[in-house]
């Protein structure tokens, strides 16, 4: 019997990944080469970031198992970190917990709020989150005191860019004509 992620033709013993790794895959793919370019973008400052390689992580939370949502966002930790070159920093600790917030608080979001709030609400409410733990941390770990007053550019910049990418997702999302087609299950009406 075929599984529902399985192509045609792929038995649970072929060489072929299931279809919906494959996708993971593809995303993760999607999420490294934004994380590439942004980290090309000149910043104000090292530590502002806009978030681009989030983007796939947004359109995954309607699309993707939990499990797989999970393996994306750790893919997009790990493969950001090495693009960087901070894997073995306070500077990964900083990303990773604040990436581990974001999704967290986005998936709890998109499943309590569903139908009640779009792409947008749900990328600010995970760079808020994001941003909020890595200011604490930043706090207790690295700066002091005086982490709080990086505290209002930080956020400032989070909204706006978590704005934007929510934005951009829920257009791409509405108007896509690829997605319907690998996830006809999330488009059938």
């Amino acid at each position: 019997m075929r599984s529902v992620n399985s192509p045609a033709g792929s038995g649970h013993g072929g060489s072929s990944p299931p279809r919906i790794q494959r996708l993971v895959a593809l995303a993760a793919a999607v999420c490294l080469f934004l994380a590439s370019i942004e980290y090309v973008i000149p910043k104000p400052l090292p530590f502002l970031r806009i978030g681009l390689a989030n983007l796939p992580l947004l359109l995954a939370l309607d699309l993707f198992p939990v499990s797989h949502f999970f393996l994306l966002l750790g893919i997009k930790i790990l493969g950001q970190s090495l693009i960087q070159g901070s894997l073995f920093s306070f500077t990964f600790l900083l990303s990773l917990s604040g990436s581990l917030a974001s999704g967290l608080v986005m998936l709890a979001a998109r499943r309590l709020l569903r139908g009640s709030t779009t792409l947008i609400g749900i990328s600010i409410l995970g760079a808020m989150a994001s941003n909020l733990v890595q200011l604490t941390l930043a706090r207790y770990i690295v700066f002091g005191r005086s982490a709080w007053m990086i505290a209002p550019p930080f956020l400032l910049v989070g909204l706006i860019s978590s704005s934007i990418l929510g934005y951009l997702a829920q257009v791409y999302k509405e108007r896509s004509t690829w997605l319907p087609k690998m996830f006809p299950q999330h488009f059938s009406e």
